[in-house]
C-alpha cells in the first residue's frame, strides 16, 4: 500500500508489496525492494538502495549528505541490505569521495536514534542499540552487538561477532569474538555465549579463549603474544583471522586486562 500522502518521487523504483505510509518521502535515484515498509515521515534521500523486506520506522533518514566538511557534492551512495530495521530518529549518512558508499548490510537492527555517519561499513546480522554514535569511516564487521551510548571514533574496525558494553568509547579496534567494556575501553573475556548461540562448537571457542589468554591477559606485548599464538596455537582459519585483524591494526588494539 502506498498512502496518496506520501511525497514520492517518480524516478524512484518501488517494488512490489511496498507499504509507504503518510507523509513519507522517497527522493529520485532511490530503490526499495519488495515487501519494504516505510513508515510515516521517514526520508529516503537521493541514491539509496534498500533491500526487500526492510522496516524504516518513522523519523529515520536514510542516505541525507554527510556532515563531512571535505564533502564538495560528489556522487555517492548509500545501501541497506535484505531484512533489516532501521528504527525511529535513526539517521545514515551518505558516502563521501573516501568510500564513495555507506553500506549497511542485511538482517541489521539499528535502533532509536542511532548515527551512521558517512563511509560507514557494517556488515550482516549486526545490532546497534539506542544513541549509538558511528563516526565516519568505520567498519562493524557481521554479527557485532554494541549496547547504547557507545560512541565509536573514525577509521575504527570493530571485528566480528565482538560485543561492546553499553556507554563504550572505542578509540582503537576491537578484534574479533571479545568483549569489551570499562573506561578506557579494555578486553573483558570472549564473547562465548554469543559464539555458542550461533553454533560455535566448543572446541573453537575454547580456542578462541586459549588465544585472547596470550595476547590479553599473560601479560605479553602483542608483537610477542602473536609469536606465541603462532607457536602454541593449532594453525586454524579462526587463528589465522584473529592473527591478521591484529597486525593490519596499525593503529593499535584496545587494552589487555
Amino acid at each position: 500500500m502506498i498512502s496518496p500522502l506520501a511525497n514520492i518521487s517518480p524516478k524512484a523504483k518501488i517494488g512490489n508489496n511496498v507499504t509507504i505510509e503518510p507523509f513519507a518521502t522517497v527522493y529520485e535515484d532511490v530503490e526499495i525492494g519488495d515487501n519494504t515498509h516505510i513508515h510515516p515521515n521517514a526520508i529516503i534521500y537521493p541514491d539509496t538502495i534498500i533491500g526487500s523486506g526492510c522496516q524504516i520506522f518513522p523519523g529515520a533518514l536514510i542516505g541525507i549528505v554527510s556532515q563531512d566538511l571535505k564533502y564538495k557534492g560528489e556522487k555517492a551512495i548509500t545501501t541497506i541490505g535484505n531484512n533489516t530495521i532501521i528504527r525511529e530518529y535513526a539517521t545514515v549518512h551518505k558516502g563521501t569521495s573516501d568510500r564513495m558508499r555507506t553500506d549497511i548490510g542485511s538482517n541489521c537492527m539499528i535502533m532509536a536514534y542511532a548515527h551512521v555517519a558517512h563511509d560507514c561499513i557494517i556488515g550482516n546480522n549486526v545490532i546497534l542499540a539506542n544513541y549509538v554514535g558511528l563516526a565516519g569511516h568505520v567498519t562493524i564487521e557481521d554479527y557485532v552487538i554494541i549496547e547504547g551510548y557507545a560512541a565509536i571514533q573514525q577509521f575504527v574496525i570493530v571485528g566480528a561477532h565482538s560485543f561492546l558494553a553499553a556507554g563504550s568509547k572505542v578509540r582503537k579496534n576491537v578484534p574479533p569474538y571479545i568483549r569489551v567494556a570499562r573506561e578506557p575501553l579494555q578486553y573483558i573475556g570472549v564473547n562465548s555465549v554469543g559464539l555458542s548461540r550461533r553454533g560455535f562448537e566448543k572446541e573453537t571457542i575454547n580456542q578462541i579463549e586459549d588465544i585472547y589468554r596470550l595476547i590479553f591477559v599473560r601479560g605479553h606485548n602483542i608483537t610477542n603474544a602473536l609469536e606465541l599464538v603462532e607457536q602454541e596455537i593449532p594453525n586454524t582459519e579462526i587463528r589465522n583471522q584473529i592473527i591478521n585483524f591484529i597486525k593490519d591494526s596499525k593503529d593499535g588494539i584496545v587494552k589487555g586486562i
